[in-house]
Order: C-alpha cells, then sequence, then structure tokens
C-alpha cells in the first residue's frame, strides 16, 4: 500500500503551505532590519530558521507515526479502515485549500494560520536578531504552523506507521526535505539579491489563492488515489 508517489506528492502539496512562506518572510524582515548591512546574518538566520523546522516536524512526525502504529495494533486486524480513513483525510484537507481558491478568508480552518495567532507569532519573530536566535525561535513557531500544515503530514505519517521504525524515519527525512526545499530557496533568492523580502511576501499574497488551489488539488488527487489503490 506504500508508494513514494504518495509521500512525495503529500509533501509536495505542504511545501506550497503559505504559512511557512509567511513566517520565514517576518523572520527574514525583522533579521535584516536588525542586521541591515549584514546580508549573512540574513542568509544563516533564514537556513537556522528552515534547519528548525525541519528537525521539529521531524520530532513531531516521529510521534505522529508512533501513534498510528498503536491505533494500528489497537484495531488489530482492522488497519485497512485506518488506511482507507487517511485518504479520506486527505481528500478533505485538499477540498478545504480547493475551497479557499473559490471563497478565500484569512485564517480558513486548517488550511491557514488562525488569526488570533498571527500577532503572537509577529511578536517572536520581531524578537530575532542573530542566527541562533532564528534557530532557537524555529522550534517554538512550528508549533503555531501546525494548525495550517499538519494536514498532509498526518496523512503521510499514517502511510508511513505501516513500515518499521527505522524505514519510516528514512521516509520521513525524505518528506521533511521536500517539505522545506521552498523556503531555502527563498532564503537563498533573497540572499543573492535576487528577489527581495518584501516581493517575497508581496508574490504569496498576490498567489495565495492559487498556492491553496495547487495544494489542494494534489491533496485531494492523492487521497482518491489512496482511496482506490490507483497508486
Amino acid at each position: 500500500m506504500f508508494t513514494i508517489t504518495k509521500i512525495t506528492t503529500l509533501a509536495l502539496a505542504d511545501s506550497v503551505n503559505p504559512c511557512a512562506i509567511a513566517v520565514l518572510a517576518m523572520i527574514l524582515i525583522a533579521i535584516m532590519t536588525q542586521n541591515p548591512d549584514r546580508r549573512k546574518k540574513v542568509l544563516w538566520g533564514g537556513l537556522g530558521f528552515v534547519g528548525a523546522v525541519y528537525i521539529g516536524y521531524l520530532v513531531y512526525g516521529i510521534v505522529i507515526v508512533q501513534f498510528f502504529k498503536l491505533f494500528a495494533e489497537f484495531l488489530r486486524g482492522g488497519s485497512i479502515y485506518v488506511y482507507k480513513g487517511l485518504a479520506i483525510l486527505a481528500m478533505i484537507f485538499g477540498a478545504l485549500n480547493i475551497k479557499d481558491y473559490f471563497v478565500y478568508k484569512k485564517g480558513s480552518f486548517m488550511t491557514e494560520m488562525p488569526i488570533f495567532m498571527r500577532p503572537k507569532v509577529k511578536r517572536i519573530t520581531e524578537k530575532i536578531a542573530s542566527p541562533v536566535g532564528a534557530f532557537l525561535i524555529g522550534f517554538i513557531v512550528t508549533l503555531f504552523l501546525l494548525p495550517c500544515t499538519i494536514g498532509p503530514y498526518v496523512v503521510a505519517s499514517g502511510l508511513l506507521s505501516e513500515l518499521i521504525f527505522l524505514k519510516a524515519l528514512v521516509w520521513l527525512l525524505y518528506y521533511n526535505l521536500i517539505f522545506i526545499i521552498p523556503m531555502i530557496v527563498i532564503v537563498l533568492l533573497v540572499y543573492f539579491g535576487f528577489s527581495k523580502i518584501e516581493e517575497v511576501s508581496g508574490w504569496k499574497e498576490r498567489n495565495i489563492r492559487k498556492l491553496h488551489l495547487i495544494a489542494g488539488s494534489l491533496l485531494f488527487l492523492v487521497g482518491l488515489a489512496i482511496l482506490f489503490s490507483w497508486i
């Protein structure tokens, strides 16, 4: 039942989530404000945040995988129901994202960071002045990102729970690498001067509906594929 196509598609859907891009932009702005003439600090600060996200999400993934292992064991012969349930869950998350393309609302349930969390995240990120600070605060910020990024990850972790722990861990490493690639690209674009932070933030705002559509379509399709064993 497990294939690389499913995990890759779920990771790609997660990687285009506007939440992570928005928070990364906040952090880069904070570091650049504190160090206007020290571009290397922006580079290392951005990479520090991305590294913290990677490690934090890896830990969350391990926890979720172990939860599903226990859940499947509790159901004994009912693991097929868990599998089909994950497919339906992926389709639900996909539908919610697609809905945001046609009827967009900031802070939508399970697709974006809730409105009440955003001022808190902004206050936290404004305190960042160094790469070390970006790395440490990155762990805290991952908790705020969970409401809008956890959907695909839960589905992927559920699929990985059928593997032995070491194999599941390797696939979690792979999933999270795909998840952070867009963030790494943004950091490098800003560092090398190909794009300004404000341009990244503006691009995200202009294309936020399309990002939801892409993520939603990928999630819905992979849910269908899992449900009907197409891949």
